[in-house]
């Protein structure tokens, strides 16, 4: 039988429960077991896709097509396994399955009310993974905190699913905080014992106690929380700030984490967790033989979740090349034509990121303008590659109207192009391209030499195209199209004939990055932007 593990978190938000989760899958998965990991949001979008990004951080698009929270992105991450349409539910979705149903007379006419119809549909979720026979362990973070008023159905589902399926095929983490108080000189245990408290008023006892903290948690607090809050000590689990989400494995490692939860679930411990190629990566990344740094140019980089997924990826690729990358934010809107040198002075690479709107486009454009002159590599994702479009158009092929429909749709050179099926679209949630898309690669081009194969599939989220009315005058110019989807020959990639780096993709290459396999396009990136600096310090 599949067993259930549910993570809750108390005290404060972002105490990091994905990165837990994520962890305990990690170790889990090192020790043979099949793992995966949902996410419940409590929110009522129906999914993150029409959210701001200053509001949620990124859009994490899986390769189903579901536009997702980035903690799915941290699971994919860790775990190197895709995640679906089902790791991620709303409240949102869970009332609109909910009210359909009652539509279509489902409930014969019964009053519809959160208990039992709203708690009885997150169960069905939780299930839905659990029986699809795939895997040995779910495990479920429930979104916000202990004590929210839209968290409360969700605790009520646990609590009911936990009594469904017996104690020993499930169990609780709770994650908390232990605050350390300055003033004092001690860490406080008080918040931790009211946030436990709440959840048993709720009906839940928790099996683990993951604390976040500052400092090492002596013999005598581990005690006194396992004392008032009715756990084992061996359950009070300790985590402390780490310098990387990427130390937290080991760190668990070293609490017996897995070991505890594998007890508790009943589970043989199996051979000991093998995070031989885990801690490799890690090496590369604490040892760095060179550094370079790279502009991320984007138009939300006051928040550094909004690129949550490329910082990782450069992560990722730094390891590759055992080079360690200092990411530079520069906001779009601020780059100009007059200060545009002074501001990606020291850049050995610049990636243009993605977004939406005309805001900071101009800004965008001007920066793939200067490094294209000067050949500094250049990396472009989705808006970013639509931009370079845009700015070639101007600057080489002489046609100073070109611009993108989504920026100017009476535009009399749109070198970008509304796609034919989005035009009669009105609902902006779900709606775009979404998830993976076949490719196939030019013989003999960079793109090609980078992936080492003649087709690959990757994953997108846009409405806007490459105009191909247009192609064969960019072609003649030098900028090749490298890459076409062969279903309906929408260009993919795009790259300039006689510069280091300079290639742009429609898709999001960084919703693939894993630990363990770094996204080809980031680390050849990387490699030539640390081939730009070795160059540029021997002149």
């Amino acid at each position: 039988m599949t067993k259930y593990i549910f993570v809750t978190g108390g005290v404060t938000s972002s105490l990091g429960k994905g990165i837990i989760s994520a962890s305990l899958a990690k170790l889990l998965q090192a020790r043979g077991y099949r793992v995966t990991i949902q996410k419940f949001d409590p929110y009522i979008n129906i999914d993150p896709g029409t959210l701001n990004p200053y509001e949620h951080g990124e859009c994490y698009v899986t390769e189903d097509g579901a536009e997702t929270d980035l903690d799915l992105g941290h699971y994919e991450r860790f775990l190197n396994v895709p995640t679906s349409q089902a790791n991620n539910i709303t409240t949102g979705r869970i009332y609109q399955n909910v009210i359909n149903k009652e539509r279509e007379g489902a409930y014969l006419g019964k009053t519809v009310q959160v208990v039992p119809h709203i708690t009885d549909e997150i169960k069905r979720n939780i299930r839905l993974v659990g029986e699809s026979g795939d895997f040995d362990i779910v495990i479920t973070e429930l979104g916000g905190t202990v004590g929210d008023i839209e968290s409360l159905p969700y605790i009520e589902a646990v609590r009911q699913f936990r009594w469904e399926i017996g104690a020993s095929n499930s169990l609780v983490i709770h994650l908390t905080l232990i605050p350390f108080l300055a003033a004092a000189g001690e860490l406080k245990t008080k918040p931790t014992q009211h946030s436990v408290k709440m959840l048993l008023e709720y009906g839940i006892q928790p099996d683990i106690l993951v604390c976040r903290t500052e400092h090492h948690l002596s013999g005598d607090i581990r005690r006194k929380v396992a004392l008032f809050c009715n756990v084992n000590i061996n359950a009070v689990i300790e985590s402390i700030d780490a310098s990387t989400i990427y130390d937290v494995p080991l760190l668990m490692l070293k609490e017996q984490l897995d070991k505890t939860v594998l007890t508790k679930l009943k589970l043989p411990l199996k051979s000991d967790p093998n995070l031989d190629n885990w801690k490799n990566f890690l090496g590369r990344l604490k040892n760095p033989t060179s550094e370079v740094s790279i502009g991320l140019v984007g138009k939300y980089v006051e928040l550094p979740d909004a690129y949550k997924s490329i910082n990782e990826s450069f992560i990722h690729a730094g390891a590759s090349n055992e080079c360690k990358v200092r990411v530079v934010c520069l906001h779009s809107e601020s780059i100009t034509e007059e200060n545009v040198a002074e501001r990606l002075a020291g850049l050995d690479g610049v990636l243009v990121a993605p977004g939406f709107g005309s805001r900071g486009i101009e800004g965008k454009i001007t920066a793939i303008k200067y490094v294209r002159e000067n050949n500094i590599p250049f990396f472009g994702i989705c808006l970013g590659m639509q931009c370079a479009v845009v700015e070639f158009a101007r600057n080489v092929l002489k046609l100073p109207d070109a611009n993108s429909m989504e920026m100017d749709e009476n535009t009399t050179t749109p070198v970008i192009s509304m796609m034919e099926e989005q035009k009669k679209i009105k609902n902006k949630g779900g709606t775009m391209r979404l998830g993976s898309y076949t490719c196939d690669l030019k013989k003999g081009s960079k793109a090609a030499q980078i992936y080492g194969k003649a087709q690959i599939t990757e994953r997108h989220r846009h409405r806007y195209e490459f105009n191909n009315e247009y192609l064969k005058q960019f072609e003649d110019a030098g900028l090749i199209a490298s890459g076409m989807n062969p279903d309906n020959n929408l260009v993919e990639i795009i790259e300039l004939k006689n510069h280091p780096f300079f290639i742009a993709g429609q898709f999001h290459p960084e919703l693939k990055s894993t630990v363990a396999n770094p996204h080809p396009l980031f680390v050849n990136f990387v490699a030539a932007s640390l081939a730009h600096s070795r160059k540029i310090n021997k002149k």
